[in-house]
C-alpha cells in the first residue's frame, strides 16, 4: 500500500514564545491546566505543562501557547527550565527526548546517552540550566548538556554493582554538579574525572528535591533545608504536609507544599503563605507578585486569578462529539476484557466560546468512567453520557441541561455488573439508542448474557430495554435507514448484529435481524467498531483487519451474506488492507472518503473503496500525541477532523466541506503556485460530489483533464503530458455530474 506523508514544517520564534505556525492545518485542543514547572523573563511568565509550554505577559495579559501543533515534538513533558539570560528554554520529555527552544527555532534532541546495560526508564526527571551548560537528571544517573552546540557532554552512570542509582534532582553551582538520591547527595566537580562515579562524593541525607542560588534549599517529604554550605543546613521549623517543589531565589526561598505556598527570607524567617484551596505543583515570585502553578486551575496569582490558554479540563481523552459550534470529549475507557478504565473525569464541554467542566464532576464523589457524551440534535442544552461502571450507585445513563445534572436512568442497584449502558446514539429520527453490555443477565444464572439496547421515550422521559442477541460485550453504537448495528468485541466466533427496529423501537413484534459471525466471514476475535457510509456499504473494524458489508441495509434477514475485505495491488501483488491489524475507529466524511485508526499505526485517510491512501497521519509526521486514535469525527460543515486520544485532542483542518451535488465555495491554494516557494500539488475544494474538470492555458488550450469525486482534487501542476506547465495564468472549468451546475477558477503558475 502507497503511504503518503504529509511534511510539517515548523517555525517559532521564542524571545518572547510567539509562535509563528507554518502549518494551519492543525491545532490542538490540550489542557493547559496542570502547570508542571515555570520560569520568569522580565516578568513574564513562561509555564510547562503535559502536552506544552504556555507564554503569559503579567502585564499585558496576552497568553499565547506552544504545542506538538506549532513547533515542539512530543507530548507528555516531564521537566523544564529556561534561562532569560540566553532566552533558551529545554523541555524534557517522558521518552528522553528533549526539545531546545532558542529564538531560531526548536531542535530535536533524541541521542540521549544510555549505557548498554541500562533498561530502566528513561524518564527526564529534572533540568536545571546554569549559563551556557544543563544537567539532565535521569534514572540512570546526570548529563550535561551544552545549550550552545545543542548536543550532549559528559555524562555519569550511577551504577553501583549492577543497580543503577536514580537521579532525582540535581544543580550546577560553581562548577560542581549537585546530585540528589535516594542515597544521598552525589557531587562532582565538572573536570576530566566527571564521568567516573567512583570519583563522585557522597553526603548522607534524606532528600528528593535540590535547588541553588546564593544558597542550597533541599527537600524532603515533610522537611525543608538551607544553607550557603552542603555539608552544613538548617532546617526551617515549619513541618510540611507533602512538598511538591522548592525555589531559591535571589532573595526568598519559595516551598510549595500541597496546596500551600510559603515564602521565607535566606534565613529561614517565614514571610507570607497562600493557600490555593487545590492541589499546586510549583510557586515562584515574580515582579515581587507570588505566582503558583496548579494542577487543575493553570497559574494562580495571590488573588486565586487564574492564567492559563483556554482548553479542557484534562488530556484524558476517549470520544468526541459535535453539535454546531459546540464540542464535547468524554474521558472514560474499557480494557480488552471489558472492564472499566475510571478516568475520574466526566466529560469536558466547549460552548462555542470557552471551555466548560461541569461543577457536576468536580463536586461528585463519584469515580467517574464516561465513555460516550451525546447532545441532543433538536436541544444542544440537552446531552445525554453513559457512565460505565461497576460501582454499585454510578452506573447509568445521565441526562445534562447547560451542564447541570438532570436525571440518571438504567441504573442497576442490585448489581453493578450488569446492565452496562456503552454507547449513545441518535437516529436519522431523532430517537435515542443506548446499546448495553450484559443486558439480560440473571445475577443468579450468569450463563443468561446477552447484548441489546436501550431506547429512550421522551414522554415518559425513561428507558426501555431490548435485548437481541447471546453475547455479552459491546461497542460503539451506529444506525441508519431503521436498523441498528451493534459491534461486539471480544467475542469468539466474530459478532456484529445488524437489528431492524422499523422506526419502532419499543415495539418487536415486527423486527427482524442479522447476526454476522466467521460463517460471513467476519474474523474470529469480533468486532470494534462499524461505520455506515454513504452507498449504504458498513465499513467493519475488527481485531484482525477490515471488512465491508456491500447494501448492509438490503441484507437483513439473509444469514448467508457475506462481508470482504478490501484489496489493494502493492508492486503488482494484490493484498488485503490492514491484513491482522486492530482497527479502533472508523469514519467517514462527506465526500465518502474513511479515516481508519490502526492501533499502534496512526490514523489513514482513505479514498472512498478504500484502494487508495490519500493521507496517512502517525505520531512522528504529525501533531498527534500517539498512534492509538479512540475517537475521530469530522466536522462536515467545516472540514475539520478531531482525532482523540488519551493523551489529549488534535485537529485536523481537512479539505472535505458539506459535499453535495452540486458545488459549494470553490478554493484553490496555495495560490499563486511559486515554485520557489511551493513544488506540492495545487488543491482546489468545495467541489460537486462528482465534478467534470478542464484546466486551460491563457490561449484556451487545455492542459489537463480529471473527473474528481469527494469534494476535492489535486492536480501535480503537470499538463496531458506529464510535463509541468509554464508560468502563466491557468483557467480551471467545471461541471458537477448533471452539468446542472458550474464554476471556475484561475491559478497562477510562476516558475
Amino acid at each position: 500500500m502507497k503511504k503518503l506523508f504529509s511534511v510539517v514544517l515548523f517555525w517559532v520564534t521564542v524571545c518572547s514564545f510567539a509562535q509563528t505556525q507554518s502549518s494551519s492545518k492543525w491545532s490542538d485542543l490540550f489542557s493547559y491546566n496542570n502547570v508542571l514547572a515555570f520560569k520568569e523573563s522580565n516578568g513574564k511568565i513562561i509555564a510547562a505543562t503535559e502536552n506544552g509550554v504556555f507564554y503569559y505577559d503579567t502585564v499585558s495579559g496576552e497568553i499565547t501557547k506552544l504545542s506538538k501543533a506549532n513547533g515542539l515534538h512530543e507530548v507528555k513533558i516531564s521537566a523544564f527550565d529556561y534561562n532569560p539570560d540566553t532566552k533558551i528554554a529545554l523541555i524534557g520529555y517522558k521518552s528522553g527526548n528533549l526539545d531546545v527552544v532558542t529564538e531560531d527555532g526548536v531542535t530535536y534532541v533524541v541521542d540521549i546517552p544510555l549505557s548498554q546495560s541500562y533498561t530502566g526508564s528513561k524518564v527526564i526527571n529534572h533540568i536545571s540550566i546554569n549559563g551556557d551548560k544543563a544537567v539532565i537528571s535521569v534514572g540512570y544517573g546526570v548529563s550535561i548538556f551544552d545549550l550552545n552546540k545543542k548536543e550532549f557532554g559528559d555524562t555519569c552512570f550511577f551504577l553501583t554493582g549492577t543497580s543503577y542509582v536514580s537521579a532525582l534532582e540535581s544543580v550546577i553551582k560553581d562548577d560542581v554538579v549537585y546530585s540528589v538520591t535516594s542515597s544521598g547527595i552525589k557531587s562532582h566537580p565538572l573536570n576530566v574525572t566527571f564521568s567516573v562515579f567512583s570519583s563522585w562524593n557522597t553526603t548522607a541525607g534524606n532528600y528528593n528535591q535540590i535547588d541553588s542560588n546564593s544558597i542550597f534549599v533541599l527537600a524532603n517529604t515533610t522537611k525543608v533545608f538551607y544553607g550557603a554550605n552542603i555539608n552544613s543546613l538548617t532546617t526551617i521549623a515549619d513541618t510540611f504536609v507533602k512538598v511538591k517543589d522548592i525555589k531559591v531565589q535571589s532573595q526568598n526561598i519559595v516551598v510549595t507544599d500541597q496546596t500551600k505556598v510559603y515564602v521565607y527570607n535566606l534565613s529561614g524567617s517565614l514571610q507570607k503563605t497562600f493557600d490555593a484551596g487545590e492541589e499546586l505543583n510549583t510557586a515562584y515570585i515574580v515582579s515581587n507578585k507570588l505566582y503558583s502553578g496548579s494542577k487543575f486551575s493553570g497559574v494562580f496569582d495571590e488573588s486565586k486569578n487564574s492564567y492559563k490558554p483556554d482548553g479542557p479540563y484534562s488530556n484524558v481523552s476517549k470520544k468526541v462529539s459535535l453539535f454546531n459550534d459546540n464540542i464535547w470529549i468524554s474521558s472514560g475507557g474499557v480494557s480488552e476484557f471489558n472492564l472499566p478504565v475510571y478516568s475520574g473525569y466526566g466529560y469536558y464541554h466547549y460552548d462555542g466560546t470557552k471551555w466548560n467542566y461541569p461543577d457536576y464532576f468536580r463536586n461528585s464523589t463519584f469515580i467517574w468512567n464516561v465513555i460516550d457524551v451525546m447532545p441532543n440534535p433538536a436541544n444542544k442544552d440537552e446531552v445525554f453520557f453513559t457512565n460505565y461502571s461497576t460501582r454499585k450507585g454510578e452506573q447509568g445513563i445521565y441526562k445534562m441541561n447547560k451542564n447541570s445534572f438532570v436525571k440518571a436512568y438504567a441504573k442497576n442497584d442490585v448489581n453493578a455488573f450488569y446492565r452496562r449502558p456503552v454507547s449513545l446514539h441518535f437516529d436519522e429520527n431523532n430517537q435515542l439508542f443506548c446499546n448495553v453490555a450484559f443486558a439480560d443477565a440473571n445475577p443468579s444464572n450468569p450463563t443468561s448474557l446477552s447484548i441489546g439496547y436501550y431506547y429512550y421515550n421522551a414522554s415518559a422521559d425513561d428507558f426501555g430495554l431490548i435485548s437481541v442477541f447471546n453475547s455479552a460485550r459491546v461497542n460503539t453504537l451506529t444506525s441508519k435507514g431503521g436498523i441498528l448495528w451493534i459491534p461486539s468485541p471480544n467475542v469468539q466466533g466474530g459478532a456484529l448484529v445488524g437489528y431492524k427496529y422499523n422506526n419502532t423501537p419499543g415495539q418487536t413484534g415486527d423486527d427482524t435481524s442479522l447476526a454476522l459471525k466467521t460463517s460471513n466471514e467476519l474474523p474470529s476475535d469480533g468486532v470494534i467498531c462499524a461505520t455506515m457510509d454513504l452507498n449504504d456499504d458498513l465499513w467493519i473494524g475488527t481485531y484482525l483487519g477490515l471488512r465491508i458489508l456491500p447494501n448492509a441495509s438490503g441484507s437483513i434477514g439473509n444469514k448467508d451474506v457475506k462481508v470482504e475485505p478490501v484489496i489493494i495491488s502493492q508492486n503488482g501483488i494484490n493484498e488485503e488492507l490492514f491484513k491482522d491489524s486492530k482497527i479502533l475507529e472508523i469514519e467517514v466524511d462527506s465526500g465518502n472518503q474513511k479515516w481508519v485508526s490502526v492501533e499502534g499505526g496512526g490514523v489513514f485517510y482513505l479514498s472512498s473503496n478504500g484502494e487508495t491512501t490519500i493521507n496517512h497521519f502517525t505520531e512522528n509526521n504529525s501533531p498527534l500525541p500517539n498512534d492509538n486514535i479512540t475517537g475521530i469525527k469530522v466536522d462536515s460543515k467545516t472540514g475539520k477532523v478531531y482525532f482523540a486520544t488519551n493523551e489529549g485532542v488534535v485537529v485536523y483542518q481537512g479539505d472535505v466541506v458539506n459535499v453535495t451535488s452540486n458545488f459549494g465555495d470553490v478554493k484553490v491554494y496555495p495560490n499563486p503556485v511559486i515554485t520557489a516557494q511551493y513544488r506540492g500539488n495545487v488543491k482546489i475544494i468545495g467541489l460537486a460530489e462528482k465534478t467534470n474538470i478542464r484546466i486551460t492555458d491563457a490561449a484556451g488550450n487545455v492542459v489537463h483533464s480529471a473527473v474528481a469525486r469527494g469534494g476535492y482534487y489535486e492536480w501535480n501542476l503537470n499538463n496531458q503530458r506529464g510535463i509541468r506547465v509554464a508560468s502563466g495564468i491557468y483557467y480551471v472549468l467545471m461541471t458537477n455530474e448533471d452539468a446542472t451546475d458550474k464554476a471556475t477558477a484561475k491559478i497562477a503558475v510562476v516558475n
